[in-house]
């Protein structure tokens, strides 16, 4: 067999190159204070929301002073892949 099948068959297991799931990412992040259909908990409805995608991911990837945490501050570990897989999915859950 071909090694490098081989190396490209091992990180299709392992999950490199696969697109992040903003909808999980979300259910296990955010929902706990968006509500699990953005309709707002503790935190703000996702549904009604005026932001776009990039206020967004810029809300996500940077802090904003004038937010609660955890928005006070960058989502920590996050790839900027994972960042706008999650903001995509949030304009989904709009009304």
């Amino acid at each position: 067999m071909n090694i490098s099948f081989l190396m490209v068959a091992g990180l299709v297991a392992s999950g490199v190159g696969r697109a992040p799931d903003g909808a999980a990412l979300y259910k296990s992040n955010c929902a706990r204070c968006h509500g699990a259909a953005g309709e707002g908990v503790m935190g703000p409805s996702l549904q009604t929301t005026t932001l776009g995608q990039q206020q967004i991911t810029d809300m996500l990837s940077k802090a904003v002073a004038a937010k609660q945490p955890p928005h006070g501050t960058a989502a920590a570990g996050w790839t900027a892949e994972q960042i706008a897989a999650v903001a995509t999915y949030v304009g989904t859950l709009k009304k």
